[in-house]
């Protein structure tokens, strides 16, 4: 089916969430769609989502704001907002806002292509979508907009007619992948690879794929199947997939395989591409190994439409970081800040210790490493096996944050042969700001990595902010 636009009016899209219109126009065609009343931008469609706090209290808030339509489940508030805007009235707003971006993808035509994996989603995501964008239109999540909320509010944006929607899929538990899946539709599965994110919240790596593999529900003979050839789950995986299976990596066995890789620490990676529709060569001006990889498996989606591989080079060399994911910033004083603070896990945290590693620069080494949480009765371990990572890594200075599982990777480290002058710990990520501000010298390289909730985004706004 030809990707096409639709008029999504309010009495359409209360059809197709099960609804119905109760105050104000039918034929009111919203600009937008929004769940947060603070962001609403005049003509949009607001959804009153009942959550960590019920957005019925805030629908009011939004027709102030501008909303062309408001979403209610609630009669006294549907009541309250009639003749001020166009109302629909539903069973549940959240369930209605996944109804329609269901709807949306299935009425639009469009092709979908979904991600999951324990790290790299969102850079590979950004890839995908790079690459696709010369012969396609294509749309993608905002940020992170990953999750049950946030990949119905993406998939709306099909009713403009893109040809395709790349999507990341987000989950900390088993079954969320699933409901994802059961919106989006998926022609494309990407499945990156298989770490330690969210370890605590499935007991181990087994249990994480077993989660990701939800990805591949549904999947027909009509359904590519993008799979990482480095990785022995996701490979398992590929036995008795119903649809075509495409491989990336570096093993031999992969179709879309990189040979004479040339890692050139902070300044990206080189490699020879090898693909079924030939041989080409690439430069990735990302730091890591890990890029690569990203990239081998956007050239992978990218041959499996059919884009030609003369195309992909140029793109690939203008491929950037996204926000936060190994931005390089290089102060005025300088000092090299590599900011990955969006996200850690230990699989993750080791890729960039490897990319500290094979850095050159004039001063020291620095990582600056945050507490990674959701690891459960395995976090102590795990930090400590990132310490003796760290060690190895040539570090000059390391500095952990947080509790004692931060603790736990410095000690680790000392013990692993670092200087224990060269291990310094904060309790906070405000408290290890003013440290490594006071501390950074010209010529020093800073990795900055934590996860989210450890706040590790604060090290490198001081040292932007100061210029170090």
């Amino acid at each position: 089916m030809t990707a096409r636009a639709l008029q999504l009016t309010a009495g359409q899209a209360a059809a197709w969430m099960g609804g119905v219109v109760v105050s104000g126009a039918p034929e009111t065609l919203p600009t937008t769609w929004a769940i947060d009343s603070r962001r609403l931008q005049p003509g949009a469609g607001f959804f009153a989502l009942v959550a960590a706090r019920d957005g019925h209290e805030f629908a009011a808030a939004a027709v102030d704001a501008g909303a062309s339509v408001v979403v209610v489940s609630r009669e006294d508030v549907a009541q309250a907002l009639s003749g001020r805007t166009t109302v629909v009235r539903v069973d549940d707003t959240t369930h209605a806002l996944q109804r329609l971006g269901r709807a949306v993808r299935q009425q639009s035509g469009a092709r979908v292509v979904a991600i999951t994996g324990s790290a790299g989603k969102t850079s590979t995501k950004e890839a995908i979508a790079a690459l696709l964008s010369g012969p396609f239109q294509v749309v993608k999540n905002p940020g992170n907009l990953n999750n049950h909320l946030g990949l119905p509010l993406s998939l709306l944006e099909l009713r403009h007619g893109a040809d395709i929607a790349v999507m990341e899929l987000g989950m900390n538990h088993a079954g969320e992948i699933r409901t994802l899946v059961g919106m989006a539709e998926p022609d494309v599965c990407v499945w990156t690879n298989v770490g330690d994110a969210h370890i605590g919240n499935f007991g181990s790596a087994d249990g994480i794929a077993e989660a990701k593999a939800e990805i591949l529900e549904g999947a027909g003979p009509d359904t590519v199947f993008v799979a990482n050839a480095d990785d022995a789950r996701v490979m398992a995986r590929t036995a008795g997939f119903p649809g075509r299976v495409i491989t990336f990596g570096l093993s031999a066995r992969a179709e879309v395989q990189a040979t004479r890789v040339s890692d050139l620490g902070m300044l990206g990676t080189r490699a020879l591409i090898e693909t079924p529709a030939g041989t080409c060569t690439v430069t990735v001006d990302i730091p890591g190994l890990a890029q690569l990889s990203n990239v081998l498996c956007a050239m992978a989606v990218a041959v499996a439409f059919g884009v030609p591989l003369a195309d992909l080079p140029p793109r690939i060399a203008t491929l950037r970081p996204a926000q936060r994911r190994g931005e390089v910033h290089r102060l005025p004083s300088g000092v090299t800040v590599v900011d990955d603070s969006y996200n850690s896990s230990p699989s993750a945290l080791t890729r960039s210790l490897e990319m500290l590693a094979h850095s050159a620069c004039t001063g020291r080494r620095i990582a600056v490493l945050g507490e990674m949480l959701e690891l459960g009765d395995l976090s102590e371990t795990l930090h400590a096996g990132c310490g003796r990572v760290a060690a190895a890594s040539g570090i000059g200075l390391l500095v952990t944050v947080g509790p004692a599982p931060a603790r736990a990777l410095g000690e680790a480290a000392v013990s692993a042969g670092l200087s224990a002058s060269a291990w310094l710990h904060a309790e906070t990520s405000a408290e290890a700001a003013t440290l490594v501000a006071s501390m950074v010298r010209p010529g020093d390289l800073v990795l900055v990595k934590g996860s989210r909730g450890t706040r590790t985004d604060l090290v490198v706004d001081r040292l932007r902010e100061t210029g170090a």
